[in-house]
């Protein structure tokens, strides 16, 4: 359940006056709710035409090409029809300072010439750098149940025999190895200290990102849980015996159908997984955010009441056109928001949402006989640690399973950041990509429950 912005922006190319903006151009768009979307333009060029790339380094977008462009008289204009997207800058000495507009929302973008290419907009300084006490190993294998192919990176630590080995496990939206999101790859770094202190991970590309094939169109959680089950009977075939689920949000809810349905599994780490039924977690998730974006009240009510109808509608359906049929109902309902309602429709009619929607992760939690080590922020406001956390402990207890720790981590937010408030906003403003004693403690946990002294 990561939250993903909206913002999609490309760009484009035309004539170039005798005046050249060639180069790498950066700046900081601030949006509102206090949102700042950096952007990387580079433009070069060619002949008597420019020839543009763009970079969204905080949704993880590189190199949209640019499709139209204009600069003459000292102005820098970029356009794009099909998405209400203009800019118009005007040239001051290593600057160009103008007004970003989508939609008929304006936004000013200072632009700033970067001689050095495409710098950074900010600093993530847990991000690892080499050189590496450990072993990486890029690699590929197969979903022998579904055909399609998986491309991972493998991570063990250096001079050591025996260890316990995790697949990583991504949030929702398509995400690479390191779980990218807002320049922070906490994947990557959970990694990094993982092989450091003798455990070895399995960090994947989602299906369609990276080296991973697409596999089949409408793909769900369910069948995101076959690839994570083929990674581990991939390890198992490698001679690994000691083999655990990190699952972060949506991976969360992924690693326990993966555990129920494969034995080879012997350890679950739920970060920010959902306890309780999807439905009920996704309005108590409108309503933290919203709180943290200070939506007026009456708003806030309306789009509660129609994600409740639209939830409920879903749940309960049987035939075949639940899009259309979920429409009109809506549109009957709450005529005031149409376009509110005709949105709603669209996006729960998709596959993975109506899958997502009608999950109750209680049909899996109340499985699992494995140990499990279930953690939520106190700060997240996309998976609520209270709720959350109570529906793992009374699974487990149903269970019967004793060994389990549940535990919720104060003052982080659902990336498990030191935060202020948790809200969305604030991810791409903190420096720190995962909070330290977050890493310990899962790397403490893991290598008691699989018996290893360290």
């Amino acid at each position: 359940m990561k939250y993903l912005l909206s913002f999609l922006i490309c760009l484009g190319s035309a004539a170039l006056s005798a005046q050249s903006v060639a180069g790498s151009w950066l700046g900081n768009l601030n949006l509102t709710n206090g949102v700042t979307l950096p952007l990387v333009i580079h433009i070069e060029q060619s002949a008597d035409s420019l020839r543009s790339k763009m970079d969204s380094p905080a949704q993880s977008v590189k190199g949209l090409t640019v499709t139209r462009t204009s600069f003459a008289n000292g102005t820098l204009q970029f356009e794009l029809q099909s998405l209400h997207i203009q800019y118009t800058g005007n040239l001051q000495g290593d600057s160009i300072a103008g007004t970003f507009t989508q939609a008929g929302q304006q936004f000013p973008l200072v632009l700033k010439k970067n001689p050095n290419g495409n710098q950074p907009f900010y600093n993530r300084p847990q991000e690892p750098k080499p050189p590496f006490a450990y072993h990486s190993e890029d690699l590929y294998f197969k979903n022998e149940q579904q055909g399609n192919r998986l491309a991972g990176t493998l991570t063990t630590p250096e001079n050591k025999k025996d260890y316990p080995v995790v697949v990583l496990i991504t949030g929702s939206g398509p995400q690479d190895r390191n779980e990218e999101l807002f320049g922070h790859k906490p994947f990557l770094v959970i990694a990094d200290y993982f092989a450091r202190h003798g455990i070895g991970t399995l960090r994947l590309d989602d299906r369609g990102v990276g080296g991973s094939d697409k596999g089949k169109d409408g793909a769900t959680s369910a069948d995101f849980a076959t690839d994570i089950s083929s990674a581990v009977d991939y390890l198992a075939a490698r001679g690994y015996q000691r083999i655990g689920l990190v699952g972060h949000s949506e991976g969360g809810m992924i690693a326990p159908i993966t555990a129920a349905a494969n034995k080879k599994v012997t350890f679950i780490v739920s970060m920010a997984g959902p306890g309780i039924a999807i439905d009920s977690l996704m309005i108590r998730q409108l309503k933290a955010t919203s709180n943290t974006q200070n939506t007026p009240e009456a708003d806030l009510n309306t789009h509660v009441q129609v994600a409740r109808k639209a939830y409920a509608f879903a749940k309960a359906y049987t035939g075949d056109s639940l899009g259309t049929d979920l429409a009109d109902t809506l549109l009957q309902q709450f005529p005031q928001v149409p376009d509110m309602d005709r949105a709603m429709a669209q996006t729960i009619s998709m596959p993975w949402f109506t899958y997502f929607i009608r999950f109750n992760p209680q049909d899996y939690i109340r499985q699992l006989k494995i140990p499990v080590l279930a953690i939520n922020g106190s700060l997240d406001v996309q998976v609520d640690a209270g709720e959350n956390l109570a529906g793992w402990k009374a699974g487990l207890k149903k269970a019967g399973n004793t060994s389990v720790e549940v535990k919720a981590l104060d003052g982080l937010n659902h990336l498990f950041q030191r935060a202020t408030t948790g809200a969305v906003t604030e991810y791409v403003q903190i420096e720190q990509t995962i909070a330290p004693e977050v890493l310990e403690l899962m790397t403490n946990w893991i290598l008691k429950n699989t018996g290893i002294n360290h």
